[in-house]
């Protein structure tokens, strides 16, 4: 394939709200990142959805000729539903109900994930790196914030402060085109919000309290990373301060990759990402399919033809 034919694709940007032509920020390789499942429970057709539609990328884009350094993460510790306590944890509460180790929780449901996958014919990544495995970088990643005046730490927890942040000129909400203003009127009343200055600060590292089972030592004790620091601390890492396509869920644009936005250029002083791609939501029964509704078919139910949605099984890729 051509450089002329490779410059010809054009990619919807979330970011612009406009399709582009896509030019690699380095000629002939593409830097992408997707994120990764949280590994608590079982994928659902809805999840397989989005993964499936960055393995179509992935291939297109290898297609083309690009060398591609595909990175997704397994999100494995610290996945809070919200800023609050530790009964907001979801491997917490996961391996309270299976009476697992949380580590015994994770290993079960990427072993299922992989397995799912692969049914579904998806090529893996070239990098799958784990946020239990990236500690290190996400202390140093929070400390750097601190340094620059853009994060504080508050009873063993760290924060992300929003309000210097676009006092530095930089726009907390561009993704989502929503300003600070609109984002206090929509903040729920949280646990730990008397631990932050402004409401919709966000944690970088939040302290372990005793109940709390998957803890680290810290500069500001024991505690977990944020869901929203992993993942710029592992792309960062494997892509560089700016990569080319980050991908994942819809339901992702706010607040994770907002958050991931404002860490990255807060650290790095550059956008972190030139093309930001999102995959809608699959919907079952006219709503989006999702865990927390009870509204979602398992892919083993598709395959097996358990659900009583199906009338009959659906084999996978090569049965």
């Amino acid at each position: 394939m051509s450089k002329e034919e490779q410059h010809t694709l054009k990619i919807y940007n979330t970011l612009s709200a406009e399709k582009e032509l896509f030019v690699p920020i380095h000629d002939g390789t593409v830097g992408m990142y997707v994120c990764g499942p949280t590994v608590y429970s079982h994928v659902h057709l809805g999840n397989v959805r989005t993964f499936m539609s960055f393995d179509m990328i992935y291939r297109y884009l290898t297609h083309l000729g690009f060398k591609v350094r595909y990175v997704r993460n397994i999100t494995d510790a610290g996945h809070l539903t919200d800023d609050g306590s530790v009964e907001n944890d979801r491997f917490v509460k996961q391996s309270r109900l299976e009476k697992l180790e949380p580590m015994e929780v994770v290993q079960k449901y990427t072993v299922y994930f992989h397995a799912t996958l692969e049914k579904f014919n998806l090529l893996p990544p070239t990098i799958e790196p784990t946020a239990t495995g990236h500690i290190i970088e996400q202390i140093e990643l929070a400390q750097k914030l601190i340094d620059l005046g853009l994060a504080y730490e508050s009873q063993g927890s760290v924060y992300f402060d929003v309000a210097a942040y676009n006092q530095k000129g930089l726009n907390y909400g561009e993704l989502n085109n929503r300003n600070v203003e609109e984002l206090l009127a929509n903040t729920r009343d949280l646990d730990g919000q008397n631990e932050k200055k402004n409401p919709q600060d966000f944690a970088l590292w939040k302290n372990a309290s005793p109940a709390h089972i998957m803890r680290w030592n810290s500069p500001w004790g024991e505690g977990f990373p944020g869901w929203h620091l992993e993942c710029t601390a592992m792309s960062t890492k494997y892509l560089g301060t700016q990569f080319d396509i980050h991908g994942g869920g819809m339901d992702l644009k706010f607040p994770h990759h907002e958050c991931e936005i404002a860490q990255g250029k807060g650290c790095n002083g550059i956008a972190p990402v030139k093309y930001w791609m999102h995959a809608n939501m699959l919907t079952l029964n006219g709503l989006r399919m999702s865990k927390s509704s009870g509204n979602y078919v398992l892919p083993h139910e598709l395959m097996e033809g358990t659900s009583a949605l199906f009338e009959k099984a659906f084999l996978p890729f090569g049965s």
